[in-house]
Parts: C-alpha cells; sequence; structure tokens
C-alpha cells in the first residue's frame, strides 16, 4: 500500500527532513526571541520571514534570499512612505497607488525566473501593503512620525526573521549549494551523455529523445537559478558560479550540434556514407565509456581519445560528399564543447583559472504574461481592499496583504501547476486554523506568558509544518499551514487571546486564499499556442541579431536555454505526441550555432560584397525559419544561399572550407524542408 506524499512525510521522514524541521524551530525561536527582546510592535512577522527562508535551506541560497527580502522590504516601505506623503488625505486614492505598485511587482516577478528575486518582490509589494494599509486604518493617530514608525518597525520585524533565519542556517548542520551545483551538473552531463547516444542510435524512438531532453533543460535551469547563490560561499564562490554558467552554457552547444548529427541520418540515410556511420557508432561507444567513468580524470581521458578517433576518421577520408565532411568537422566541434562541460563540472570543485567566462541563462521576459500576471494579482488585491473598506474589520487585512504575496510567488507556474499547488495551500489552511485555535487559545492562555512556555507550546505545530515544508511535493501544505499558523495565533509580547480576532483573522486568510485559487482560474494567461509562437518570433529575432555580439554562442545559448524550457512545458501540457513546437524550438537553436560557424569561417575573408550578401542571407535565414514553422517553403533561401557562396568564391580560391561552407547551406536546406513536411502533416 502507497502512502499519501504527505502521511509518509509526516509519518516516516529522512533525517535530512527532521535537520531541516529542528533547524526552522531553532531560527523562528531566535526571531521571536530577538523580536521581542527588541520590543518591535509585531513580532509575529519576523516568524512569517523565517519561514520563507526555509524553503531551501542551503547557506547561499538562505544568505541570498535573505538580501533579497531585506532590500524588497526596504524598497517597499519606501514606496508605502511616498504614497502616503502624498495621498494620505485621500485613502481611495493611496489604496489605488498601492493596487498599480502591487500589479508592478507581480507583473516584474514573472520577468524573473529566480525564486529568491521573485520573493524581493512579492516582500516589496507586501511590506508597501502594510505600511499603507495600517496606516489607513487608524487615521486618527497619523502623522509623519507614525507612518515612518509603521514602515520601520515592517522592514525590522522582516529583517530581523531574515538575518535569524541566515545565522542558523551558517551555524547549525550547514548544507552548502556547492553540493547542490556538483549533483545537478553530474547529473546534467550523465543526462547529456544518454542523450548524445540516443541521438546516434537508429532505433531510439522520438518520445525517448524528447524525454531525455527536457531532463537536460530542466536540470541545467534549476543549476542556472543556484549558481548566484554560490557566490556567497566563500572565496572560491564566484567561479565556482562561472564554471556552473559554463557549464550550462556548452551543454546548450552540445544539444544544438548533436540534433544536427542525429537528425541527418535518421532524415537523409541515402546520404550516409559507409565511413561517416562507423564514425557515428564510434561516437555512441565513446559517449557510453565516458559516462561510466568513475572520475574526472577517467572521462577527460575518454573525451580525448574521442577526439583523436575522430581525427583518424576524417584522416581516412576519400571522395566524401561536402555535408558529410561539414558534418565531420561538427563531431570535432562537439567533442570540443564536451571537453569543456567536463574541465567546468571539475571546475565546480577544484578552482579552474584558464576557464572562459560564460553568459548565464536569460530568463525569456514576455510582457504578455507579466501584464496578465500584474493585472490578476491586482485584481485579488482589490476584492480584499472592497471588502476591507466595506466591513472596516481588521481581518480584512488578513485577505488583502497575504494572498498577494502567494500571487506573486506562484506567478510564473503554469496554471495546471498552479491549480495544485493552491489546493494543498487552501488545505495546510484548513488544518491550521484549528491547531492554531486550540494552541493559541486553548495552551497559550493557560501559560504563564513566558518565551520558554510560549516556545514549548508552538515548537510542535511547527515542527510539523516544517517537516512537509521540507518536501517540494508536499510544500505547499507546509507553507499553508506555518504562514496561517503565524498570524492566527500572533506570538507577541503582548498576546490577547481574543476568541473573536483569531477566527477573524483566519476566516480573513482562509476566505483570501480561496479568492486567490478562484481569480487564478478565472483569469488565465493566453493560450499556450499563442506564447508558443511568440517564442518562436523571439528566436526568429535574435537569428538576425547574432552579427552584433562578440560572443554570439554564449549570448544564443543563454538566450534560447529557458526559452526551450518554456516550449517543452507547454508541448507537455498540451499532450502533443509529436513535440512539434519543441522540435522547432530546437532548430532554431541548431540554425543559430550553423550560422555562428559560417561567421568563423568567414572571419578572414569578410570582403563589403560577402557582408552584404551575409547580412541578406541572415536575414532570409530568420524568414524561412517562421516560414518553415508554418509548412510553408521559402525559396528565397537557396537563392541567397547561393548567392553568398558565389561572393565568398570571388573573395577566395574554393577549397576545404568553401566545400564545407557549401556543406552547410545544404545542411540547413535539408533542415528547413524536413520541417515543413513535419508541419504540414500536423
Amino acid at each position: 500500500m502507497t502512502l499519501h506524499p504527505l502521511v509518509n512525510q509526516l509519518l516516516l521522514p529522512h533525517r535530512r527532513a527532521v535537520i531541516f524541521a529542528v533547524k526552522g524551530v531553532i531560527s523562528m525561536a531566535l526571531a521571536l526571541a530577538v523580536s521581542m527582546v527588541l520590543q518591535l510592535d509585531r513580532p509575529y512577522w519576523a516568524l512569517v520571514s523565517a519561514v520563507f527562508l526555509q524553503i531551501r535551506p542551503e547557506s547561499g541560497l538562505v544568505i541570498e534570499k535573505a538580501l533579497c527580502q531585506i532590500f524588497g522590504s526596504v524598497v517597499g516601505g519606501g514606496v508605502g512612505i511616498l504614497i502616503l506623503a502624498f495621498f494620505i488625505p485621500y485613502p481611495l486614492v493611496a489604496l489605488g497607488c498601492l493596487t498599480l505598485w502591487i500589479g508592478l511587482n507581480s507583473a516584474a516577478s514573472s520577468m524573473v525566473h529566480n525564486t529568491n528575486f521573485m520573493y524581493a518582490y512579492a516582500m516589496s509589494g507586501m511590506t508597501a501593503g502594510l505600511v499603507v494599509v495600517l496606516v489607513i486604518a487608524n487615521p486618527n493617530a497619523v502623522d509623519s512620525r507614525a507612518v515612518f514608525d509603521i514602515a520601520q518597525s515592517r522592514i525590522s520585524e522582516i529583517s530581523v526573521g531574515a538575518l535569524c533565519a541566515m545565522l542558523v542556517s551558517q551555524l547549525f548542520w550547514p548544507v552548502t549549494v556547492r553540493a547542490s551545483l556538483r549533483h545537478h551538473a553530474r547529473d546534467a552531463i550523465n543526462r547529456t551523455l544518454e542523450y548524445l547516444s540516443l541521438e546516434l542510435d537508429p532505433n531510439s524512438t522520438h518520445e525517448q529523445r524528447h524525454k531525455h531532453a527536457d531532463e537536460i533543460l530542466e536540470t541545467l535551469v534549476v543549476l542556472n537559478d543556484d549558481s548566484s547563490a554560490v557566490a556567497y560561499e566563500g572565496p572560491e564562490g564566484p567561479g565556482r558560479s562561472r564554471a556552473a554558467h559554463l557549464l550550462c552554457n556548452k551543454v546548450m552547444s552540445l544539444l544544438a550540434v548533436t540534433q544536427i548529427m542525429g537528425r541527418f541520418p535518421r532524415n537523409h540515410a541515402d546520404l550516409v556514407s559507409p565511413a561517416f556511420g562507423k564514425l557515428l557508432a564510434d561516437m555512441r561507444i565513446h559517449f557510453r565509456k565516458i559516462a561510466d567513468a568513475d572520475n574526472y580524470e577517467e572521462s577527460y581521458l575518454q573525451a580525448q581519445a574521442l577526439r583523436r578517433s575522430l581525427l583518424e576518421h576524417r584522416a581516412n577520408y576519400e571522395n566524401e560528399s561536402a555535408i558529410v565532411v561539414r558534418l565531420t568537422q561538427t563531431a570535432a566541434e562537439l567533442v570540443a564543447d564536451l571537453v569543456m562541460v567536463l574541465r567546468a563540472y571539475n571546475a565546480l570543485e577544484n578552482s579552474d583559472q584558464t576557464l572562459l567566462k560564460a553568459s548565464k541563462f536569460r530568463t525569456h521576459r514576455d510582457p504578455l504574461i507579466g501584464a496578465v500576471n500584474g493585472f490578476r494579482t491586482a485584481v485579488v488585491f482589490v476584492i480584499g481592499a472592497v471588502v476591507w473598506l466595506t466591513t472596516s474589520s481588521p481581518a480584512a487585512i488578513m485577505m488583502m496583504i497575504m494572498p498577494v504575496v502567494f500571487s506573486i510567488m506562484f506567478a510564473r507556474f503554469s496554471l495546471a501547476v498552479l491549480t495544485v499547488m493552491l489546493r494543498r495551500l487552501l488545505l495546510g489552511v484548513v488544518v491550521a486554523i484549528p491547531v492554531a485555535l486550540f494552541f493559541g487559545l486553548g495552551l497559550l492562555s493557560r501559560s504563564s506568558g513566558d518565551f520558554e512556555m510560549l516556545i514549548l507550546v508552538l515548537a510542535g505545530p511547527y515542527f510539523v509544518g516544517l517537516l512537509a515544508l521540507a518536501d517540494r511535493p508536499t510544500l505547499p501544505y507546509g507553507l499553508g499551514f506555518c504562514i496561517p499558523f503565524t498570524l492566527i495565533v500572533q506570538p507577541s509580547n503582548k498576546m490577547t487571546f481574543s476568541v473573536e480576532m483569531a477566527t477573524s483573522n483566519a476566516l480573513g486568510l482562509l476566505v483570501g486564499i480561496s479568492i486567490l485559487y478562484w481569480v487564478f482560474k478565472l483569469i488565465t494567461p493566453p493560450d499556450s499556442q499563442l506564447l508558443q509562437w511568440r517564442l518562436l518570433k523571439a528566436t526568429a529575432r535574435d537569428l538576425t541579431d547574432i552579427d552584433e555580439h562578440h560572443s554570439p554562442e554564449n549570448w544564443l545559448n543563454g538566450r534560447m536555454g529557458e526559452r526551450l524550457l518554456r516550449l517543452a512545458n507547454y508541448d507537455q501540457g498540451s499532450g502533443s505526441p509529436s513535440r512539434i513546437m519543441t522540435d522547432l524550438g530546437f532548430t532554431g537553436l541548431n540554425i543559430g550555432h550553423m550560422s555562428i560557424r559560417l561567421r568563423k569561417r568567414l572571419k578572414n575573408h569578410r570582403t563589403p560584397l560577402v557582408n552584404e550578401k551575409l547580412a541578406h542571407w541572415q536575414q532570409v535565414l530568420a524568414d524561412t525559419y517562421l516560414m518553415s514553422a508554418r509548412g510553408i517553403m521559402n525559396p528565397e533561401f537557396r537563392r541567397a544561399s547561393a548567392e553568398l557562396l558565389a561572393a565568398i568564391h570571388a573573395a577566395r580560391e574554393p577549397d576545404a572550407q568553401t566545400a564545407t561552407i557549401e556543406g552547410m547551406f545544404e545542411r540547413m536546406a535539408l533542415t528547413f524542408e524536413r520541417t515543413v513536411k513535419t508541419c504540414l502533416a500536423e
């Protein structure tokens, strides 16, 4: 009998989860103690801040998240003061400005992929909301000093919670980002080697190849996101961050080149000579040997052996076609990228100052998605504000603030994932309400009121909630329990133990999260097909901009990483077995790399005529890419390629390099023809 993940996590927790929960309880107890000693107005907000920092326990990530929370709180507090400075006599205008600010933060959070940066936007919106709403809620005691004190209190409480969690993370059972990066890097390399073998295996299936490609992209994005936090882990941190960026970048190059090598024999078997077929078989054997190696040194030696094998194959060629010569050169470039991947992996543990700096993945920023998410969060806040203005209930403040935080934090998730997360969050809230009423009113009201007794009573519920928070599948349950539990109990120096207030806050939180759930269900992003086409158009624009960058390969890889993952996620969500949009994304990456390699071969032969024809060819390349995605073949591509080849021949005598260039043009033309046939068959 298989237990539910939540039941399994609570009854049979791993040692890691228990340590995580213990560290969380210690950090929250420390945050509460410091807040109470400093006589802060609402110490429970320090607990809320500490809870958010528990989600990823690695030291570097906790430091980064703490800095993001503090920075976001300071900015939000400043904006709250600014709004009140101009509009304190006009509460409705002040709330309107606050709604706009919250919507902007939500839209901006959709433009980043790093979770810690999303926390900064969430804290910015929440702190501004608390400052403005708490001042408007008590208009009789409002002056410039009171406004500043409220802003200072909110910033102080959140900062205390963040700093305490950061301190505990460093002192008790520290977990490093470095270990996580090395694990993800090794996982990415192994999956990539398996994918290389599958691409060159004539018996592999379309589904197998896509499954491996999806897993590689997911791992690379996680590795890229975590790489910024490793910089906080000692003097070697920045070097490890650069190594992670290089590894991600070169794996993207491997994916691009491997697709070139794999698609050619599958779709044009008649053009594969016996010598080239033997080369592909040799490459598969060496990939398996590298994957089976136990250490970096052995992997590196196997990669060098593969490089020597390719040179021997090429030396034995006789009367091979231009496209086979070009693909053999592509194979050599693939091995060179693989060697750099292995060196980058080694640099995650051992410093390597000779590694070149590579671009990190850039988040694909779609203003349309940002506008939808910003509007959705603003609607959630407005509903809470209307309830508050019409009822004047203090509990409605909870309905306004916390759903906004969750809305900003969850903005980037797909609707299917988001629905599951919000359901689990709601279940956590439902459980938190009776537990908070029992512990907060039943036990604490009968205690001596000492801090030690307060911690003794609260440690049990927090430990259980943190156990759920320790594992990704059960994380929403833990988050939905810990935050509402804190806001209902409201531990502080002067606890009121009011049944009416506690029940009112509980209902406010429950209704607020329910409203968030239905708003997310009703206001959804545009159709995934439209978003996929916007991703392809963005790729086509990048193809025309390749010549404007000093390191175009690094630049293109950084742009395409998260974009390909989005295309894959949209394809998975649609349930399409053909995965045509993901294939089109990889095609864009492939032809972009081919275009970059063409420029390397023309580096010393860029006459004015070649430059003119190359610029025209590049634009035709981008246009042909989009047309082939619609099932239309553009005859202009072969004409533009012929004109560029003629200009190259005029600039230099025909030789092996020009034969390779001719092979590149033919390979791209075949790719577009295959793409047109595939799209028409859909």
